[in-house]
């Protein structure tokens, strides 16, 4: 069985163009807890003097959201599923400088939808 789920197997819609879904396997999720480290924190700091990007947060976001999101491809290979419909991001600060984000869809298992065979083209 193949344990991995292609990002191209993952939406936030409801159906994923091409495939019909022929089972749900339920709710899956990958959760990272990160805090800010102070060389970080001071890095950040100093680059709000000068504004823009803030680089150094977005990287720390960057990373934690493919951490959060390759824990929850996981779970959902465990399931036996090979794509992810409605998939969302959520954070939470869960105290000062500690933030939770919550990588979270539906794990469904899917097959390439009929070529239209007989269907008319333009």
């Amino acid at each position: 069985m193949n344990n991995t789920i292609q990002l191209n197997m993952v939406t936030t819609a409801l159906e994923l163009p091409g495939f019909r879904i022929v089972r749900t396997m339920g709710l899956v999720r990958g959760i990272v807890v990160r805090s800010r480290s102070i060389i970080g924190t001071l890095g950040a700091s100093l680059q709000t003097i000068f504004g823009g990007n803030i680089t150094l947060f977005t990287e720390l976001c960057e990373k934690t959201r493919a951490e959060a999101l390759e824990l929850m491809l996981q779970h959902a290979a465990e399931r036996g599923a090979n794509a992810v419909v409605s998939m969302r991001y959520d954070a939470n600060e869960v105290m000062q400088g500690v933030t939770e984000v919550l990588a979270y869809g539906t794990a469904v298992q899917v097959e390439r939808a009929s070529s239209g065979v007989g269907v008319a083209s333009a």
